[in-house]
């Protein structure tokens, strides 16, 4: 195996939550050294969300910050500050979270950032980002949900819409910042500067509308909460058989005609095959509740394992609706390598989601555990150049902090 695409780089983690971590974790999964700084005393607000542990961790937090370094100083006192500029000097990479003016207040904004190191990445995430009417606002993900139109699209017809419950926003303004970074990086190159990169959880999640936009500004037509399927892609949706539930994807026209075949053979509708009101998509469109009616039944009267089996041994993609615990278990995952097992010192062995990189050259799968507060504070203020004396004088005065 090589090094890994980012072995070199140093990334400063001045982040918190979700959306700041998680790019942190995907940074180090790709070889950054990342460094992760919070504040003394509690740290991360991260470390008390989800599955806490114990008065140190959360799952959430082991999940969003392994393979990281930590750090723990205090940035209010003139020696912390210090240490932080001088490490933000020798940084690659500054990743923040935090809402628009509040790191310019504290002097650790791209401004005062880049002027003392003109070739920082800089990389802010923030609900509606740095520009425009509300810039000023708070927010999360759920609110950019919200705000996007994707939550008006899901649901029951009539119903308030749910929760995703997956961290949508977040997660893809992370993956975007990823991407960002790096091209950042690469354009660094040639230019031999930085840049501030300003990203938006409302921005990316506006983004992802690959047709409710056309269907508006080119159609006219305003998507709707429709359930269970897609009217605009008969048939694709969810069905419910005998003990569970699974999603057939036949809207395009060849798999919609083998999974019409199947039908009439397995004493389903018979003459859905035939009918050429059903050849084409448009036409499917037109009688949508006709045929969801028919494959309803079909489905009903069996269970998930046979519809499955017959699906694709037709080659129609479809897929049961799986718990999480089912999914940690499928051959697929595991054949992937998409949950990593780790060894910690007091939880002993943690199983996580892996990241979906995938390299022919190099191995992005992290060994090393989140750290805990401020576990490298002397490594990392060693690596500056404070001499023993002056760690131990930080330590003893709270300036660097560790639990």
């Amino acid at each position: 195996m090589h090094d890994r695409p980012l072995d070199g780089v140093r990334v400063i983690d001045y982040s918190h939550f979700l959306a700041g971590p998680y790019v942190g974790r995907c940074l180090a999964a790709l070889g950054a050294d990342v460094i992760k700084v919070e504040r003394p005393g509690t740290g991360d607000a991260g470390r008390q969300h989800a599955t806490v542990l114990d008065d140190r961790q959360s799952g959430y937090f082991l999940q969003l910050n392994m393979g990281k370094r930590g750090l723990s100083v205090n940035v209010k006192d003139p020696r912390g500050r210090d240490l932080m500029l001088r490490l933000c000097d020798s940084a690659d990479v500054f990743v923040e979270n935090y809402r628009p003016g509040a790191l310019d207040r504290a002097g650790l904004g791209y401004a005062e950032l880049s002027a003392r190191n003109p070739g920082l990445v800089y990389c802010s995430i923030s609900a509606y980002g740095h520009t425009g009417p509300d810039a000023h606002r708070p927010g999360f993900g759920l609110i950019a949900e919200a705000k996007s139109g994707i939550m008006a699209m899901v649901g029951t017809p009539g119903e308030p819409p749910p929760l995703l419950r997956i961290s949508l926003g977040d997660m893809y303004t992370g993956s975007h910042a990823v991407a960002a970074i790096t091209a950042a990086l690469l354009g660094r190159v040639r230019s031999g500067r930085g840049q501030h990169i300003d990203l938006a959880l409302y921005d990316t999640l506006f983004s992802m509308h690959e047709y409710a936009v056309q269907n508006w500004t080119i159609g006219g037509v305003l998507p709707e909460q429709t359930g269970h399927d897609m009217p605009a892609s008969t048939l694709y949706g969810v069905f419910r058989a005998a003990d569970g539930d699974l999603v057939i994807a036949a809207q395009q026209d060849d798999s919609w005609r083998r999974f019409a075949d199947l039908l009439g053979a397995t004493g389903g509708p018979a003459g859905f095959g035939t009918d050429t009101r059903f050849h084409s998509l448009p036409g499917r469109n037109d009688h949508r509740e006709e045929i969801l009616s028919g494959v309803r039944h079909w489905v009903a009267a069996r269970g998930v394992a046979e519809v499955l089996a017959q699906l694709d041994a037709a080659d129609v993609p479809c897929a049961k609706v799986q718990r999480i615990d089912e999914v940690l278990d499928d051959p697929q995952i595991q054949a992937r390598g998409m949950v990593i097992e780790q060894e910690h010192p007091r939880y002993g062995t943690l199983r996580l989601p892996n990241l979906p990189f995938r390299f022919s050259d190099c191995d992005t799968t992290i060994t090393e555990v989140a750290p805990d507060l401020g576990q490298h504070n002397a490594e990392i203020a060693a690596e500056l150049g404070f001499g023993p004396s002056e760690i131990e004088s930080l330590q003893a005065d709270g300036v660097l902090f560790a639990a």
